[in-house]
C-alpha cells in the first residue's frame, strides 16, 4: 500500500472524509482508505477534567491506497476542502521513509491515540510502559507532570512541529 498526504481545511478534517466517503468512486478505487490520527487530552474546563479529542496532524488526513489513479486524483482534488497534496499538487508522491514510520507508529495504535502509562525514575526522568509516546521518548521536548502531558517534536516532510500527548501515571 501507498499512503499520500493530503493538506485539507483545518477544523474541517471529518467533514471532507465524510464528503469523500459519499461520491461515487469506480471499481478501481475500493480498496482506499482515509486516515485521519487523533490525541485524546485530558483538558481542564471550568474547574473539571475533560477528554478531548485533537488531530495529531492538524489540517492534514492521509491516503492509503494501492495505486492514485488520475480520476482519484481529481475527485480528491476537486472535492471541498482540499487545498493540496504534499509534497506538491503537480506530481503527488507517496510517503515515505521516516515520514511513513511517524504516520505508522500513530496508525497502529488505531484511529485514536489515547493516553500513555508513565513512571519516571530516581533521575526524573521518563519512562513509558505503553501507549502513543513509546518509541518517541528520545523526542521528548518537555514534560508537564500536573497537566499529564509531554511534548514531542515530530518531523514531517522536513518540517518539524510539536504536539501534546497525554500521559497517565503509573505507581511507583
Amino acid at each position: 500500500m501507498n499512503y499520500y498526504a493530503l493538506q485539507v481545511k483545518t477544523g474541517a478534517e471529518d467533514s471532507y472524509i465524510k464528503r469523500m466517503a459519499s461520491m461515487p468512486l469506480g471499481d478501481d478505487e475500493g480498496s482506499l482508505r482515509l486516515i485521519f490520527p487523533r490525541r485524546r487530552l485530558m483538558v481542564r474546563r471550568k474547574g473539571k477534567n475533560v477528554s478531548e479529542l485533537a488531530p495529531i496532524f492538524p489540517g492534514y488526513i492521509f491516503l492509503e491506497t494501492e495505486e492514485l489513479s488520475q480520476d482519484l486524483y481529481w475527485i480528491l482534488r476537486t472535492t471541498d476542502g482540499f487545498y493540496r497534496f504534499l509534497p506538491d499538487n503537480v506530481r503527488p508522491l507517496p510517503i515515505g521513509g521516516r515520514d511513513l514510520a511517524t504516520l505508522k507508529h500513530f496508525t497502529a495504535l488505531g484511529d485514536i491515540a489515547d493516553r500513555s502509562k508513565v513512571r519516571f525514575d530516581e533521575n526524573d526522568r521518563i519512562q513509558v510502559a505503553e501507549g502513543p509516546l513509546k518509541g518517541l521518548e528520545g523526542r521528548i521536548v518537555k514534560v508537564d507532570k500536573r497537566k499529564g502531558r509531554a511534548k514531542v517534536k515530530l518531523d514531517m516532510y522536513d518540517e518539524s512541529f510539536l504536539i501534546d500527548l497525554s500521559f497517565e501515571l503509573l505507581s511507583q
